[in-house]
């Protein structure tokens, strides 16, 4: 029986995405991918011609909101964050919108390494740092924005997104209360 008018590579996309977040990359196969649509592993093929084309494909998105933020708050860092707490909200929304591939990164962080994504992450990390304390300022202020960005990723990755969603506000308080303890030990 022909498959339905679908947006097929989404569905590969959708299906590959909760099998990387459950059972990691690594253990994934194409093979099982394509059972779980009801395609063959040619039809497969055709739209992804490698695993790691596929897992391209999932951290794309991430990386496109990842730039928008930056392109909202300043790319280069340098303090201009103005609204920290719009920053960190924003980021909050990202990590849980992508908490599926933050999940699947967990399981297979050696195999993900490779695609440059543990790469990327740290940059971005390291830019939001910059964006919510400044570059000049030392350790203490650093360690607030750790925490905070920190604490605010892996809630996306601890509870489901609709359950971190539902607790944004309290979880960009608590960023806050870190990232202000941290800006306080500047004196």
């Amino acid at each position: 029986m022909p498959r339905a008018q679908t947006d097929t590579k989404a569905e590969i996309r959708a299906v590959a995405l909760e099998l990387f977040a459950r059972k990691g990359f690594d253990r994934t196969s194409l093979r099982e991918i394509s059972e779980r649509l009801n395609i063959t592993k040619a039809a497969l093929y055709y739209h992804f011609p490698s695993k790691n084309d596929l897992l391209r494909s999932l951290v794309e998105p991430l990386g496109e909101d990842m730039e928008a933020l930056f392109a909202r708050y300043g790319p280069d860092g340098g303090g201009g964050a103005g609204d920290p707490r719009a920053l960190l909200g924003d980021y909050f929304d990202v990590c849980v919108r992508h908490s599926a591939l933050l999940v699947a990164v967990l399981h297979d962080l050696g195999s993900l390494a490779e695609t440059g994504l543990v790469d990327s992450v740290i940059s971005w990390r390291r830019r939001l740092d910059t964006l919510l304390v400044g570059p000049e300022h030392g350790v203490p202020a650093r360690m607030g924005a750790v925490i905070a960005l920190g604490g605010i990723q892996d809630l996306s990755v601890m509870f489901a997104p609709e359950e971190a969603a539902a607790h944004r506000e309290r979880a960009v308080d608590i960023a806050m209360a870190a990232l202000e303890s941290g800006m306080s030990g500047m004196d």
